[in-house]
């Protein structure tokens, strides 16, 4: 306890050493075992094939993917992937470091903000509450546009904010910092990057009647440098793409938010239960420094609480009323929330007052704690009883069978279980010492080891239900020699995978923009098509779901040959020549779990 307070107490400890622990220590818990999986779909193989294609067409400006003009997203985060596979190359390692490296880089900046805005251990708490908010780790380890966006708008509200500190020497580089990072935002999601600090902004200087404000932020100065980042890709991509613009600009901001067009409809209070979730196990303190900070807004720091109760309030209620909802979406409002949460905790930290406080909140986390830990350890057991039904597995070259595994092991039950029951003793142990550092501190390790460790063993029944890598891997040795790869309805990793153009056969989703502009007819296929390109001389391996099988093998001929089936999806040929070509070295790899190009993948991420 004298270690934790002399360390987390002092208000002028060097801030290089700060930031140097907090690296070393998130850098585990954002980049330990990133390359163990395989993408999971439809995401993962969307971000990583994009960049791909750019790689190998040497063309950064038009997005394309399955080598069709792919306008969904800015390519900000494309480059990212883009050097990450020239650092690393193309891999999981890669594809997922951009966004480990965005949330990595934002609990730095969390740290940094606190410590400018209140002080040294304000900073340093708002840090340990982002980093060890669970759900910011996971999706921060996912291949997401998102917490790209994240990182570039967090700072650049971060910046504002510290430059509105009437004592702040730099202003100057905090407001053209704020241009830079609005620009970026743009470049990595749209205009949502320029919408919010511009609507956050306005608000707050509304609210708190600062206008003037707006003669030091270098209002021309900071509007060129956002053109001249934000606008070259926008003009260069329209000139060479007419279709461009009513796509984006329309298509996936007016459409996306105020209609259901892309089938992402959920109810307004959507994010009030995945935000609880998510920043687990720091949600119930951050309802009541929400709370607390809207009390305290005319106090000393009032202004500055103010400000981010505005950036987390426009950001949430934003989304919560489009009609397009996905959980990354609410990843802004995590830095927010974290700094408001560091803020309280030191505050009461220092108060008689922590000797009352959290009564509820604990009671509460100590109870969600312990079914936690009860359900961690019955799922995998209940799991494990269920009726195994055939093709419920992995069937593998060589008729090898893996039953599906349960998103939980047994094993993986207990670890989470201590987990969650080592948090919920430190809430007891905080409760019976009267002691907010001891809670604090619990929390944090537990939420920690988590993250590093449970986090990891959820994966296996997760990339079993969402990964096709090793279906991918087989199709690309299948028609290594020559042949086509088709797939029934777009399978995103397919052609990171195998390295090649995939034949799209029926429904195009994502790719229908794409699929008609040029002449695409030979890519996208009806089934009448699929089954002449079958019967041809050529070997052609498909990519389909075990219903469309059932219902399309009958009509096929020659009869076909199932290389490998995952889950509910499996992978035919038109010739048992291709399902011999494998070497049998490979073929064995493969039954015990890998490809010899999985194990070359998998090495590479390492």
């Amino acid at each position: 306890m004298k270690d934790l307070k002399a360390y987390f107490f002092p208000r002028h400890y060097p801030a290089p050493r700060d930031i140097l622990i907090l690296m070393i220590l998130f850098g585990g818990a954002f980049f330990l075992f990133l390359g163990n999986a395989g993408l999971i779909e439809p995401d993962e193989g969307r971000y990583a094939e994009v960049p791909r294609e750019m790689l190998e067409r040497g063309d950064f400006v038009t997005p394309m993917l399955n080598y069709v003009a792919y306008f969904e997203k800015p390519p900000l985060h494309y480059w990212l992937n883009a050097l990450s596979f020239k650092l690393f190359g193309l891999n999981e390692f890669a594809a997922r470091f951009a966004g480990a490296l965005a949330g990595l880089l934002t609990v730095l900046l969390v740290y940094h903000t606190g410590r400018k805005l209140f002080g040294r251990r304000e900073g340093l708490l708002s840090a340990f509450i982002l980093g060890t908010s669970t759900g910011f780790i996971a999706q921060s380890r996912i291949n997401l546009t998102d917490m790209t966006l994240t990182v570039c708008l967090s700072a650049a509200l971060c910046c504002f904010i510290i430059a509105a500190d009437d004592q702040e020497r730099h202003k100057g580089r905090y407001y053209y910092a704020l241009y830079l990072f609005a620009a970026l935002a743009v470049l990595a999601k749209g205009l949502v990057g320029l919408l919010f600090p511009a609507g956050i902004i306005v608000l707050y200087l509304a609210t708190t009647r600062r206008w003037h404000l707006l003669k030091e932020m270098r209002l021309p100065g900071g509007s060129a440098l956002f053109l001249a980042v934000a606008a070259p890709w926008f003009v260069l991509v329209s000139a060479r793409n007419p279709a461009f613009a009513r796509f984006f600009f329309i298509h996936e901001h007016l459409e996306r938010f105020l209609t259901t067009v892309h089938d992402r409809y959920q109810p307004f209070w959507f994010f009030i239960p995945i935000l609880l979730l998510t920043m687990f196990p720091w949600s119930l303190y951050g309802a009541r420094a929400i709370a607390r900070a809207w009390g305290e807004r005319r106090s000393r720091n009032g202004e500055r609480l103010l400000f981010l109760l505005l950036w987390a309030a426009f950001i949430f209620l934003f989304f919560s009323a489009s009609h397009s909802k996905l959980i990354p979406y609410i990843l802004p409002v995590f830095p927010a929330l974290a700094l408001l949460t560091g803020k309280m905790f030191s505050d009461l930290m220092d108060a008689e007052e922590q000797r009352q406080t959290f009564g509820p909140e604990k009671a509460i986390l100590g109870t969600l704690l312990a079914v936690m830990a009860v359900l961690a350890i019955i799922y995998p057991h209940v799991r494990e009883l269920a009726p195994i039904l055939t093709g419920s597995g992995l069937v593998r070259p060589g008729g090898s069978l893996v039953t599906k595994p349960p998103l939980l092991s047994p094993l993986g039950g207990v670890v989470v279980a201590c987990l969650a029951l080592s948090m919920g003793a430190a809430v007891w142990l905080a409760g019976r010492k009267r002691s907010l550092l001891i809670l604090f501190a619990g929390l944090c390790l537990g939420s920690y080891f988590l993250e590093t460790m449970g986090l990891q063993l959820f994966l296996e029944g997760i990339e079993f239900k969402k990964s096709s890598k090793e279906l991918a891997l087989l199709g690309r040795q299948a028609t290594s020699h020559g042949g086509c790869l088709a797939s029934f309805g777009y399978e995103q990793s397919l052609p990171f995978y195998a390295g090649k153009r995939v034949v799209v056969v029926g429904g195009r989703g994502e790719l229908e923009f794409g699929s008609r502009q040029g002449d695409q007819t030979a890519w996208f296929v009806e089934e009448t098509d699929f089954l002449r390109l079958w019967q041809g001389e050529q070997p052609v391996a498909a990519l389909l779901k075990r219903a469309d099988y059932e219902r399309i093998a009958p009509r096929l001929v020659p009869a076909p040959v199932v290389l490998g089936t995952k889950g509910k999806k499996m992978l035919i040929c038109n010739r048992s020549a291709a399902g011999g070509a494998l070497p049998p070295g490979t073929q064995s790899a493969f039954v015990k779990g890998r490809s010899a190009d999985d194990e070359g993948a998998a090495g590479n991420a390492r």
